[in-house]
């Protein structure tokens, strides 16, 4: 059996983020980080209770292996431990995060090895991420359940065919800047009003988060949810006139598709 059951080599934000989900559901003894820069790991592992090991270590004796490094630098980082990974005679899974570098693409740079492919966004840090997940074909119905158990304190997952994946990452996993871009905005217009800064940024942000929670609980359409604020004639259709005005919508849906082709191009 492996000495870890997750194993993480990069630990910027978001592979610090997925460990610390990991070590509220997992035995912090079975989770093993590493990263480029050693002392980023170690400070991360000694506030988790994890190990701090190097990348041969990591991809030598863990379970699931989270290859938390940027799309462009992903293969120089397989090339260093695709002989260690070769050398393994036990079962394991690659776990990528790599935005737009497809399944075949990891395996033909790691070897032939079962790969769960996931796009995770920075609320997981929060437990309240929104993560995309799709499977090679010989990932295990069993391998892909132990998977989420592990990971459940990172927030949602969610299912998707690969083709899927970079538009739903453009959504979810750009989607937090845009928001926080929306909710900076809301809490400017506040200040503008007169508001101070501080309860001006925590209504707009406890708006954004229990109109989302609204939706969700009620399974709504946002549209409907919004006519609902907006009485004839008043101050919320006023707003929303303003938005429609300066192509609120379309910014945002241009906002989308200008993500997904970057995402693209960074897979190409």
């Amino acid at each position: 059996m492996a000495a870890y059951q997750l194993g993480f080599i990069g630990v910027g934000n978001m592979g610090a983020a997925l460990a610390r989900a990991a070590c509220k559901t997992v035995d912090p003894a079975r989770v093993a980080v590493a990263n480029r820069t050693p002392e980023k790991a170690a400070t991360l592992a000694a506030a988790l209770g994890c190990a701090a090991v190097d990348n041969a270590a990591a991809a030598k004796d863990s379970e699931f292996l989270f290859l938390g490094v940027k799309p462009q630098m992903m293969e120089q980082m397989l090339s260093g431990i695709r002989p260690v990974l070769t050398a393994r005679q036990d079962r394991f899974v690659l776990v990528s995060m790599a935005a737009g570098l497809p399944i075949a693409r990891i395996r033909a740079l790691a070897g032939p090895y079962p790969v769960i492919r996931i796009m995770p966004n920075t609320p997981v840090s929060v437990g309240a991420g929104m993560t995309l997940y799709t499977c090679s074909d010989d990932v295990t119905v069993q391998e892909r359940e132990t998977f989420l158990a592990a990971m459940a304190a990172a927030g949602a997952f969610d299912e998707l065919p690969e083709a899927l994946i970079d538009a739903g990452c453009a959504v979810s996993g750009c989607g937090p800047a845009f928001a926080c871009l929306f909710l900076e905005a809301l809490a400017d217009g506040g200040v503008a009003c007169g508001l101070p800064r501080k309860k001006a940024l925590a209504y707009a942000a406890q708006t954004l988060r229990g109109t989302a929670e609204l939706l969700l609980q009620t399974d709504g359409h946002p549209g409907v949810l919004k006519d609902a604020v907006c009485s004839p004639a008043g101050s919320t259709i006023a707003g929303v006139h303003a938005l429609e005005a300066h192509a609120f919508r379309a910014a945002a849906f241009e906002a989308v598709e200008a993500a997904y082709r970057r995402t693209k191009e960074l897979g190409a």
